[in-house]
């Protein structure tokens, strides 16, 4: 269960990563089923959606459960359909770019959706395990405990610590959870209720999507206050790196560049790519600018207060640097960036918003990709960049330590020949623009910039070495003899997944079936 599945509901990476997932495990001869809410227009783009389920007494309100499959996924999919908590227009935010006042009221109405399912209702398999991700689906694990359902189990992903899903104390009742989970040693924190403890509390396993990001988690400075009760539960906490959709993010077939695709045996329309693209944002057309790229969203964990402050002294330093920036998010970041397009001309463009195609057009035109973060659980975009031989700038934190190759500035210039990006410690912007630097410098040296380029093409970021992994650890909570009992961050957890048990109520599933 979550909150976001791409291509129907999608605000940033998550939704990239559990489509990615789901599909990998689908290919795995699992069958899997992810529940969502029926947001506005998603029940339309399923293909032949059919009622399965009348769902009274939920938090919120009564609901009807949907079945249908996404035509461009291939995927199948339960939706919840309330419209007085999902016919809106944003996901998460109203207009103004506040969070809903009752996102927590809309997301335990999800959790709830679940349990009912996991419990069992008229022409639905129940599942093995429910996989819940990030605090939207987090109170799952404790309103299985709490509903007595034990053989199903649960495994909470953890794709951002720092989004919790917090609500009044006295809410509780209105949410569906009964007292007894309520206190310090439940689903409280700093008095109030806190969806992602809960999860952390009560699922049989945790999971994480990066090595460092699993390690940095048990920390203050990473914890964000819940690194106590995950050191706790540290014997169940389990790293399983991220992967891409290897198709989807894929510049010999990706149809958004239509007869401009490459690989990385030859990248004349590469080139191409870019010259479309400094059309495209109104920057000067010159193929020999250098041409940084900004895909995220504008927030302060991405640092984009940083880049508003670090990529003039950059263009000033650099007069055949160019900037283009596509994304969304704070308000004051959005305009500190406009700004910035205004005082560059041709130099600098900025698009506020986010269109996959654009994204997709984009990656493939860009020399380097600036991707700082004062946390990063995994990120997917800098992989998507290499992908697409667009080398990233990202910061030394969680997944991108583990997934961007650098041997470091004080190595010999030969040493980047193994490289496929440029990273960066802390978060001043002297040492953002100083990475910067050094890139337009690398980018000078064509033989390595081509080996660099080349590395990062090829390096394989799918998700197969993640589904050993997964199915793994989904037979280890079904019973299998064969499938490890437990596994720290610290461990790797890398192995082939155990042979598959037949799944519950249904013979033509070949492994256990998440949720």
């Amino acid at each position: 269960m979550a909150a976001e599945a791409f291509p129907l509901a999608k605000t940033g990476g998550l939704g990239d990563a559990i489509t990615g997932m789901a599909r990998a495990l689908a290919q795995a001869q699992t069958r899997p089923t992810l529940l969502l809410p029926a947001y506005r227009g998603v029940a339309h783009r399923l293909r032949a959606p059919r009622p399965m389920a009348r769902l009274a007494g939920l938090p919120g309100g009564d609901a009807r459960l949907l079945a249908g499959e996404c035509p461009q996924s291939g995927l199948s999919f339960l939706l919840l359909e309330n419209d007085a908590l999902y016919d809106r227009d944003g996901l998460y935010l109203d207009d103004s770019g506040q969070p809903y006042g009752d996102n927590a009221l809309r997301y335990a109405a999800l959790s709830h959706a679940a349990v009912r399912i996991a419990q069992g209702l008229p022409g639905l398999p129940r599942p093995d395990v429910v996989h819940a991700h990030d605090w939207h689906a987090a109170l799952i694990p404790l309103l299985l405990r709490a509903a007595r359902v034990e053989d199903v189990k649960s495994v909470l992903t953890i794709h951002n610590l720092a989004f919790q899903g917090q609500a009044p104390i006295e809410d509780a009742p209105a949410l569906g959870i009964a007292a007894p989970f309520c206190g310090e040693d439940g689903a409280q924190a700093w008095g109030q209720l806190n969806f992602m403890k809960a999860g952390i509390r009560y699922a049989d396993r945790i999971t994480t999507v990066s090595q460092r990001y699993a390690r940095e988690i048990l920390t203050p400075e990473f914890g964000c206050g819940l690194d106590g009760v995950l050191r706790e539960r540290v014997t169940d906490l389990v790293a399983i790196p991220n992967g891409i959709d290897t198709q989807l993010w894929n510049p010999t077939r990706d149809p958004h560049l239509g007869p401009l695709r490459y690989g990385p045996a030859n990248l004349a329309n590469k080139r191409l790519c870019k010259a479309a693209a400094q059309h495209e944002y109104g920057l000067r057309e010159d193929p020999e600018a250098a041409l940084l790229i900004m895909c995220s969203r504008l927030t302060g964990q991405k640092m984009a207060d940083v880049a508003a402050q670090s990529l003039p002294q950059a263009l000033d330093a650099h007069p055949q640097l160019q900037v283009a920036v596509l994304g969304q998010g704070e308000r004051h970041l959005e305009s500190a960036l406009r700004d910035l397009g205004q005082r560059y001309p041709r130099r600098c463009a900025v698009r506020i918003g986010y269109d996959e195609a654009r994204a997709h057009r984009l990656h493939a035109a860009g020399d380097v990709l600036l991707h700082g973060s004062r946390f990063e659980p995994f990120g997917l975009t800098p992989l998507y960049a290499m992908r697409y031989g667009t080398l990233p700038i990202g910061s030394r934190v969680g997944g991108m330590a583990d997934t961007i190759a650098d041997p470091g500035p004080q190595q010999p210039l030969t040493a980047m020949t193994r490289a496929t990006g440029v990273l960066f410690d802390g978060s001043a912007p002297a040492e953002m623009t100083a990475a910067i630097a050094r890139a337009v410098r690398l980018r000078g040296h064509a033989t390595v910039w081509r080996a660099m380029q080349r590395n990062a093409m090829t390096a394989d970021f799918s998700w197969r070495p993640a589904m050993a992994q997964y199915l793994a650890l989904f037979d280890s909570l079904s019973g299998h003899p064969e499938a490890p009992a437990s596994a720290a961050p610290q461990a790797a957890t890398a192995g082939a997944a155990a042979p598959p048990r037949r799944a519950r109520q249904s013979a033509s599933l070949a492994a256990p079936v998440p949720l």
